[in-house]
């Protein structure tokens, strides 16, 4: 409360003296900024606030207007007013008291201080009263003798330059045993001209004559000088200008400084050079190397999954960090050097006029370029060895190393090319990484597929000895050893989590390019091209690509390098497409993309493409299995139709043992395709489907059908029944492409296997016995394949035509009893 009690308080006072301060501004007619307005003056005599105001002539108007109230009202504001100007007044004089008592202490120190500067003043003016008059005074005295010392003055310094000319030939020889070569040419170029000018005089000719001489063994010893190069710096840039100034050639000296430069700098390149020859003995050994990585699967030692290169004397970083800290600098040195006397060096005089630096600098910029050209052109070399595909590190290190050191050459000169061209031989190596990265993927891919074929032909051996897959430092493979995978769904497991593995390490070690540390990261090329269509297109996609298509040769024809696919190969590797396209393929490029920020500026294959590329290679891939498969089964029941004579054979005993073997392997495929796939969707099965008969009378229409077999003279009506049945029957594509669930593969199988049997049975003749003997197995079969399918009706329908077919083949069609035929079967 009384926080807000001083608050009010504050605020009234503020108040109040801005009001004041407003009051006094309207008596004195001033405005906001402390100044008069621009106004006009008021003549009116009533104008209390104008300067013509007359009390009388105001008064008497009040007095005719107003009345008594008003006149008594009137007089109470007025003395209002001025008791409230009154006590404003009394309040700016106490408020400003100490600034008055101040100002009147000021104003009187000012008086004082300016009397004794009024003293000051007059006693300097006396004194320079006094000085004129002593200058009069000796300006006066001396004025006769100063025309002869002026001409004395001139005869001396004549003498002088005489006594000079005379004694330059023995200075000249003087600085040249001294070595005071400066000296000497300045000395020399000060009597130049006049000696030029006197050469007609026998005496002034014979200096000249001396002193050429003597210039020409000083320049000869300046020419050897340089030529050496052993000087420094200093010294050189001295020599260079003494020459110049001797009237040398300035491109002569251009070209001999370059020429003995690029010596110097060849033999760095010619020591690079050394590093990367090619060995014999190290190529010999990565050759057996490259043999041993690729047969490692079958002799059981682990795979590195790298590619061995020739081995150097030293490594990328140690090659990069010589040739920068050899060549680089020593041609940065010799850029600073040329540059400081050719192109820098401030030029007076005649040679001003003869455009130096112009034609220094040219010769300059091809003298880089050339040897710029060389140096890279080993670099690249060197680059190209690192076929590896280990850590990365080390080769974006040594480029970013080679990339910054260039900078230096940028500085130096700056309509050089060479770091542009330094860029691109970054932009070049990151590119064949990202290739040789693809090719080791694809590598991988393919020994890991042959590491599950391996295991799909003999698990127990790779359980027990080899191991399932790759192994090494950057592309591991599958588990190997007691681990090994040993079912379908673990080595499915096993390879796609190993190729994505690969995959992310791959990423990882790509991604060292764009790292923020790394200088030429910044660079346009790296934050887009690079990473969309480098690392996204031409790694990640193209790899995704890779294994839809390799994957799809595995479903050539038979008689080329797909028939000998293991079919278990072909199932996974179908499962294998279907998980990419439902989220593998999502995931990978989500993550490139968050990885290395990618910006899709220029075309990118959109996921959706590459989920439907691969939902086209798992498809394929199925139909395949279903067709392989179904041929292997069709195989045994056309040997088991071709090699028996069903003329002949004996009367019906037991199941045929093929009936039973493909019964088996039937229940073999369903528990395969089941460790992979989806159980599917069936239609609901009648309660008899188990007991489902196919005697030639089972029912009407296959009495209708059989009963003309034994009336001759009404084949005809047979025909026609058994076509019209199948007017009205629902179509079978057996060749039909499959869906993603076990039942619709086992449907394709068991129509193939029972299509392929229907049509051997009408290639044959039958007896008796050899109808009897395909009721049996047909029923042998009905038993069984019902639970695999889709739809019973097809498994009926099928194994219906072939007794059907089989009774149109029979000499004698003379059916088993259905009691009988169950009595077989179940003893089968």
């Amino acid at each position: 409360m009384d926080n807000e009690a001083d608050a009010a308080g504050e605020v009234g006072a503020d108040s109040r003296k801005r009001r004041v301060h407003g009051m006094l501004k309207l008596y004195y007619g001033l405005n906001e900024e402390g100044k008069a307005p621009d106004q006009p003056e008021s003549l009116d005599p009533c104008d209390i606030n104008g300067p013509h105001f007359d009390p009388e002539v105001y008064l008497n108007k009040l007095r005719r207007e107003c009345s008594l109230g008003e006149l008594m009202d009137q007089e109470t504001c007025m003395v209002k007013q001025i008791r409230s100007l009154d006590s404003d007044m009394q309040t700016l004089v106490y408020e400003n008291y100490n600034k008055f008592i101040s100002a009147t202490d000021t104003i009187r120190k000012m008086k004082n201080d300016f009397k004794k500067m009024e003293d000051e003043m007059d006693c300097l003016s006396t004194n320079m009263a006094a000085i004129t008059e002593f200058s009069a005074s000796i300006s006066g005295t001396l004025q006769d003798q100063h025309t002869q010392i002026t001409k004395l003055s001139g005869v001396h310094t004549l003498l002088r330059k005489l006594q000079f000319l005379f004694e330059l030939p023995a200075r000249l020889n003087k600085c040249l045993e001294l070595q005071a070569y400066a000296q000497a040419v300045s000395s020399h170029r000060r009597a130049r001209c006049v000696l030029q000018q006197y050469s007609h005089l026998p005496s002034f000719k014979g200096i000249q004559d001396d002193c050429h001489a003597i210039m020409d063994e000083l320049a000869q010893e300046l020419r050897q000088k340089f030529r050496d190069g052993g000087s420094s710096a200093k010294d050189l840039s001295e020599c260079v200008e003494l020459l110049l100034q001797l009237d040398e050639p300035a491109e002569e000296l251009c070209d001999k400084f370059l020429n003995h430069a690029r010596a110097r700098l060849e033999e760095d390149l010619l020591g690079l050079e050394a590093e990367i020859r090619p060995y014999p003995s190290a190529v010999g050994e990565a050759s057996v190397g490259s043999v041993r990585s690729l047969s490692s699967a079958a002799d059981g030692s682990p795979r590195t999954g790298t590619l061995p290169s020739p081995t150097p004397k030293t490594d990328i970083l140690e090659f990069i960090d010589r040739g920068c800290n050899e060549f680089v600098s020593s041609l940065c040195l010799v850029i600073t050097s040329y540059q400081e006397l050719f192109i820098n060096h401030a030029q007076t005089g005649e040679l001003a006029s003869k455009n130096i630096p112009q034609m220094a600098n040219g010769k300059l910029q091809v003298f880089v370029d050339d040897l710029a050209t060389r140096y890279f052109s080993l670099v690249e070399r060197r680059i190209q060895e690192e076929k590896g595909v280990g850590d990365n590190s080390l080769l974006v290190r040594a480029l970013d190393r080679f990339h910054r050191r260039l900078q230096a050459v940028a500085k130096l000169l700056p309509g050089s090319s060479v770091p542009n061209q330094g860029t691109e031989i970054v932009v070049r190596a990151a590119t064949e990484r990202v290739k040789h990265y693809l090719s080791a993927l694809q590598s991988f891919y393919l020994d890991s597929l042959t590491d599950v074929r391996q295991a799909l032909a003999a698990p127990r051996l790779a359980v027990a000895s080899a191991p399932v897959g790759l192994g090494g430092t950057l592309l591991p493979g599958l588990a190997s050893g007691r681990d090994a995978p040993t079912s379908l769904p673990e080595l499915l497991a096993s390879l796609s989590a190993s190729i994505l593995n690969q995959i992310k390490s791959v990423l990882a070690s790509v991604h060292l390019f764009t790292a923020k540390d790394i200088t030429f990261s910044n660079k346009p090329y790296f934050k887009g091209e690079f990473c969309s269509q480098g690392v996204r297109e031409s790694l990640v996609v193209s790899f995704i690509k890779f294994i839809c298509q390799s994957s799809r040769q595995f479903c050539e024809s038979a008689g080329d390098k797909g028939g000998s696919t293991p079919p278990a190969l072909l199932l996974l590797l179908s499962r294998l497409c279907l998980d990419y396209e439902t989220s593998t393929i999502s995931y990978i490029l989500t993550l490139t993309d968050e990885q290395f920020l990618v910006q899709h500026h220029s075309p990118v294959t959109a996921v959706t493409a590459l989920c439907a590329e691969a939902r086209e290679a798992a498809q394929k891939l199925l139909n395949h299995y279903v067709k392989v498969q179904g041929l292997i089964i069709s195989q045994m029941l056309r040997k088991s139709v071709e090699t028996r004579d069903w003329v002949n054979t004996i009367e019906p005993r037991n199941v045929r043992a093929v009936m039973k073997r493909v019964v088996e392997d039937t229940t073999s495929i369903d528990v395969q395709v089941g460790l992979l796939y989806e159980e599917g969707v069936r239609k609901a099965h009648s309660s008899d489907s188990s007991k489902r008969t196919f005697s030639v009378y089972s029912n009407s229409r296959q009495q209708a059908r059989y009963a003309a077999s034994y009336t001759p003279s009404a084949p005809m009506d047979t025909n026609l029944l058994s076509n019209i049945h199948k007017l009205f029957s629902e179509r079978i594509d057996i060749f039909s492409s499959v869906e993603f669930n076990k039942v619709s593969v086992m449907t394709g199988i068991i129509k193939i296997s029972l299509k392929t049997f229907l049509e051997c049975v009408r290639l044959r003749t039958f007896g008796r016995y050899g109808l009897q003997q395909i009721q049996v197995d047909c029923h042998y079969l009905q038993m069984y394949l019902w639970r695999f399918v889709s739809d019973e009706n097809l498994v009926h329908f099928l194994l219906d035509e072939i007794v059907g077919s089989t009774a149109h083949r029979c000499l004698d069609p003379a059916p088993m009893e259905q009691s009988v035929i169950e009595v077989i079967c179940e003893r089968g």
